[in-house]
């Protein structure tokens, strides 16, 4: 897998808002896995031992629905991270230094548009790295919730695959099955975990993401055949742990990477 170029300090700012196609490496062999981009000689000659999950997101706010599962699935990572032999900050030490930072230069964020200002944001992060450097932190974990859109296949075992995941639709509502006119083609709403890892010269060494679960069941209430809004979002500890497990990789090994080494 093709390594990093060089990013100047900063210019990681330039990769905000879901990864775009200018920063992403060769596309993996495996159409259903996301070509993760890793700088695996600056991460071997900085060895990263100890992180901090940051609170926000790096790119665009998560919608509102996934916003409200973010604390949950980073306890996740958390764990996982643990088990993995890296020591955590808590998550509060970043926190803390991210609403000084923003008392003094502003939210990067505006909330009537929802779009992030890059000059704010890079004097936020400065901030906190300046004022981080003295606990031992290595790195900045950023962990987005993103939504995708993806479709169910024809066929009779109608399943969904998406950043290395396979996944069968579900149905919300008091009737037990589809209509047989269904539409397989209409496009379903799914969630991904995206990780992005900084050093603390705020030059970005790993980027990746992996799938979780679809957001979207097919309503069975309706007759010409519909998806709505699960009640329950990311429920499934099963998929969670699959999710993060394919982001990190191969930051984290995991002999169920399901694409080319």
């Amino acid at each position: 897998m093709p390594r990093f170029s060089k990013f100047p300090p900063l210019l990681f700012l330039l990769c905000l808002s879901g990864l775009l196609p200018a920063c992403s490496s060769t596309p993996s062999h495996n159409p259903t896995v996301f070509p993760y981009e890793i700088d695996q000689q600056r991460i071997e000659g900085d060895a990263i031992k100890t992180v901090v999950i940051a609170h926000v997101n790096l790119g665009l706010p998560s919608r509102t629905y996934l916003e409200k599962e973010a604390p949950r699935i980073d306890t996740f990572v958390s764990a996982y991270l643990k088990e993995n032999g890296f020591k955590v900050l808590p998550q509060r030490e970043f926190e803390q230094r991210w609403n000084k930072a923003v008392r003094a230069y502003g939210d990067p964020v505006d909330p009537t548009s929802g779009k992030v200002n890059m000059k704010t944001f890079s004097q936020i992060m400065v901030n906190v790295r300046d004022e981080m450097r003295d606990l031992g932190l290595d790195a900045f974990i950023f962990t987005d919730l993103v939504e995708l859109q993806t479709a169910f296949s024809g066929g009779l075992q109608h399943l969904a695959r998406w950043d290395g995941v396979t996944r069968k639709p579900s149905l919300q509502g008091p009737g037990d099955g589809v209509s047989a006119d269904f539409d397989w083609s209409m496009l379903v709403a799914v969630a991904s975990l995206q990780v992005s890892i900084y050093d603390m010269e705020l030059q970005r060494v790993f980027a990746s993401r992996g799938g979780i679960d679809a957001t979207e069941a097919i309503d069975s209430r309706s007759s010409s055949g519909r998806y709505i809004r699960r009640r329950e979002i990311l429920e499934n500890e099963t998929y969670i742990q699959e999710g993060i497990e394919l982001a990190f990789y191969p930051f984290i090994p995991s002999e169920n990477w399901p694409g080319n080494p």
